[in-house]
């Protein structure tokens, strides 16, 4: 692409419609794209059939099937195999602070304390061509251990510690395109883009300031299927292969947050063991995708989201599952997001709060999960105290907590309708949240403080589509005619 600012130095068969930035033009370098390019020309007919597979599945549920575990993989599930070992570099996970690839967040999220920084291109990131530029920009200067912040309205400047979170970066899932980048005139597939340009200017240094030799780190989104993290496995190996690297040396953590993926959990990991690094329960997207697998079936209609907690026992079971899963195949079983933020002009809620997600913390490591996630800086702490004190000074309960009591789930545990009510209250705040975060979402912001919890495109889409479902099915709320 040209314009009066300069021209990207584009491959064959690439064109780039974003905007020309000089900065951005040191992400979009020719060999970069030619990268990107050669990934999105090996793997689009393989991402093509696995979204067509999506939607006959979904065709199938909306017709009255009912998701299961699938008979042809019972000896994966049951065989006697293991991941890769987890490396030492990333073996203690207790505390991960997730937020988007902005440079504030980054450099705070860095030095916040937690093991981990998930920096994330995917639902908490607006995905202008802006953001997703700068988000590539900030990362290489973050890896570089260059990245800095210069706050004129606080007159401060932020840089990193000399101990920082190891970095993890979420791409987008496979099923999101990135309009700006066409290759051979179509849309490159999002998370190719994500992840092939951060992955080319970043692998040399991450491996050898960050991950002692393994790297770079992901977290993958929306998987369905174990066919998709097929694709991933691939990728990686391609990745590798270009680098010059080990197999192995990539490492990813998938998030099980659609109801399809919570039958594949074993099938997704044997299909990624070489590069595994574990599972997350992802329970907001989780809720979503329950009413989105059962968008056809009006007797499963979800209560007010703020019922659907991990005390509900179709959510208890698809994390203890979790926990039996990744223990027994030798990889983290990570917890789900604290969303609560702090309430500064109001100690006592503040306490509150925090006394709810100690709460939900210990809960999580007494069920064996060996870390979970945070929203912001000020839970690092209270809950890090939480998972410390209850391990017993080990990094991560892999070998402690085998939960072996959890082979017993069955599809029916896992489909459980949930139990509760629907209220003018939820309808209201379902209406406020989603209203408010799509307002932000489309002046850029794809993370937003909303009535004392940071909420992304996971809680709008809960939102959205438990109005839908109500609307749709005609649900009577408690105490309304």
């Amino acid at each position: 692409m040209a314009n009066y600012l300069g021209f990207y130095d584009l491959p064959e068969g690439v064109d780039v419609g974003g905007r020309y930035d000089e900065e951005f033009a040191g992400i979009l370098t020719r060999d970069a794209l030619q990268f990107v390019a050669a990934l999105q020309r090996e793997f689009r007919d393989h991402i093509r059939y696995a979204m067509e597979c999506r939607r006959e599945v979904q065709r199938r549920y909306n017709s009255g099937e009912l998701p299961g575990f699938d008979p042809a993989t019972r000896l994966i599930r049951e065989g006697d195999w293991a991941c890769a070992l987890v490396p030492p570099a990333v073996a203690n996970r207790t505390v991960e602070i997730t937020g988007p690839v902005e440079r504030k967040m980054i450099i705070n999220a860095l030095n916040s304390g937690a093991k981990v920084f998930m920096a994330d291109f995917e639902d908490a990131l607006a995905p202008s061509w802006e953001n997703l530029m700068r988000g590539q920009v900030n990362l290489r200067d973050a890896v570089n251990g260059t990245i800095s912040f210069n706050d004129q309205a606080r007159n401060r400047v932020y840089k990193l510690n000399d101990e920082t979170a190891k970095l993890f970066v979420r791409p987008r899932g496979w099923h999101l395109p990135e309009d700006h980048i066409l290759v051979d005139g179509a849309p490159v597939i999002g998370c190719l883009v994500d992840f092939g340009l951060y992955f080319f200017h970043n692998h040399a240094k991450f491996r050898a300031t960050q991950g002692d030799g393994y790297g770079p780190f992901f977290y993958l989104p929306k998987i369905e299927h174990s066919r998709e993290a097929k694709i991933w496995n691939r990728v990686f190996e391609r990745a590798e292969k270009f680098a010059g690297i080990e197999k192995g040396s990539l490492r990813a953590t998938v998030l099980i947050e659609t109801l399809p993926a919570v039958f594949q959990m074993d099938e997704i990991l044997y299909e990624l063991r070489d590069h595994s690094i574990g599972l997350n329960c992802g329970r907001w997207d989780y809720i979503f995708s329950y009413v989105k697998t059962f968008q056809g079936h009006p007797d499963r209609l979800l209560p007010d989201r703020v019922q659907v907690g991990m005390t509900q026992h179709f959510m208890r079971s698809y994390s203890d599952l979790l926990i039996r899963t990744c223990h027994r195949r030798g990889v983290h079983a990570m917890g789900g997001m604290a969303a609560q933020i702090p309430i500064k002009d109001n100690p006592a809620a503040n306490e509150a709060a925090l006394e709810l997600v100690r709460k939900d913390k210990l809960r999580e490591v007494r069920a064996g999960h060996d870390g979970t996630w945070a929203a912001h800086p000020g839970l690092i702490p209270p809950i890090m105290e939480v998972f410390t004190s209850n391990m017993g000074g080990k990094p991560n309960q892999i070998q402690m907590a085998r939960r072996e009591d959890a082979g017993n789930i069955t599809e029916e545990d896992l489909l459980q309708r949930p139990r509760g009510v629907r209220t003018m209250e939820g309808l209201q705040l379902n209406t406020r949240v989603g209203i408010q975060y799509l307002a932000a979402w489309l002046t850029g912001t794809g993370s937003v403080p909303l009535y004392n919890l940071m909420e992304d495109a996971a809680t709008a889409e809960i939102s959205r589509v438990q109005n839908w479902q109500w609307l749709k099915y005609g649900a009577v709320l408690d105490g309304e005619e």
